[in-house]
């Protein structure tokens, strides 16, 4: 989070009421799709540094962070790998009592730069969807911040609307909307 956002105040947040009718995951040539395993938290950290544009993301915040976290399985960690087998899109299927007990939330989505533009963030983050729905989850959540466009209309093509839950929320959700109608 931005200092920006922060004196604005939390993040934005979005909400996909159901987990019906979601559509198959369709990647493009050479590009698959996997859970995480042994290892991938050099992977993780990597795509989330390069696509947050924050170096603060190591290992270590993988270790402390995700697979520290009460929700952490395994096959909550999606990548999409590129052709040549190295994870390049990463989207988590977590779990927060905050939300509600049958609802997943979307968490961690990030796409490194060189792999921008094949809608893998939709893909990853579709996959966590299907997950939650796996899962027996009725309903899905993110968090997300006022500058981040392209992956709120990422969002929304996945069916999420977005959330007021706090006072700040209505007049920024105008101005990104505002934002995303001039694009």
């Amino acid at each position: 989070m931005t200092q920006d956002s922060q004196d604005r105040g939390p993040q934005l947040c979005m909400r996909r009421p159901n987990l019906d009718d979601l559509p198959d995951i369709t990647l493009p040539h050479g590009y698959s799709l996997r859970a995480s395993r042994e290892g991938d938290g050099r992977h993780w950290a990597r795509i989330v540094r390069e696509s947050f544009e924050d170096g603060s993301f190591d290992v270590p915040r993988f270790e402390r962070e995700m697979r520290g976290h009460p929700a952490y399985l395994p096959e909550r960690i999606l990548f999409v790998c590129g052709p040549d087998g190295t994870p390049c899109a990463t989207a988590s299927a977590y779990r927060g009592e905050a939300f509600g007990e049958d609802v997943g939330y979307l968490h961690m989505v990030g796409v490194r730069p060189t792999h921008a533009g094949k809608k893998l963030g939709f893909a990853v983050s579709l996959a966590a969807l299907h997950r939650f729905r796996f899962e027996g989850l009725s309903a899905a959540v993110l968090q997300t911040d006022d500058f981040r466009l392209a992956a709120i209309k990422t969002y929304l093509r996945l069916g999420f609307s977005p959330s007021v839950r706090h006072g700040s929320h209505s007049a920024r959700w105008a101005a990104v909307r505002a934002r995303l109608d001039m694009r």
